[in-house]
């Protein structure tokens, strides 16, 4: 259990670090774009994603991992979907709801503190499942 805590803890003061111009400017170098990323996936893998999960409005996303909303809020402002951001450090997903609402997905993207190991939905309530950088 403390591993866990610790881990948490970690995380919620990676989170909790301003974005600097600097990281901003490699994440457009080596992602494609600036999209909140904390991971490694790029703009041409989210958009590969896009194709083999067959996304389209009305469909239901849990993005596991999520951070700050890369590239749940993407695939689902790609798309049309609805997506859940599951993630556990408050500071991640305080940012993931900024960048919906920036990217007019406030309807559509919904932050959930949770983690894959203890998740708090039934079966079958998603459609699709991505979970980038995360294990």
């Amino acid at each position: 259990m403390r591993r866990d805590k610790d881990t948490i803890s970690r995380f919620h003061e990676r989170y909790s670090q301003p974005v600097t111009d600097a990281a901003l400017a490699v994440e457009r170098e080596v992602i494609g774009a600036n999209v909140g990323a904390n991971g490694y996936t790029t703009v041409k893998q989210a958009d590969e994603l896009l194709g083999a999960l067959q996304l389209r409005p009305g469909t239901r996303l849990l993005d596991v991992g999520a951070g700050r909303g890369w590239p749940g809020i993407y695939l689902a402002e790609k798309s049309g979907c609805d997506v859940v951001l599951a993630d556990i450090p408050a500071p991640a997903l305080a940012a993931a709801l900024k960048r919906a609402d920036r990217a007019a997905m406030s309807g559509h993207a919904w932050p959930v503190r949770a983690n894959a190991q203890h998740s708090p939905f039934r079966g079958r309530s998603f459609d699709a499942v991505v979970h980038t950088d995360t294990l």
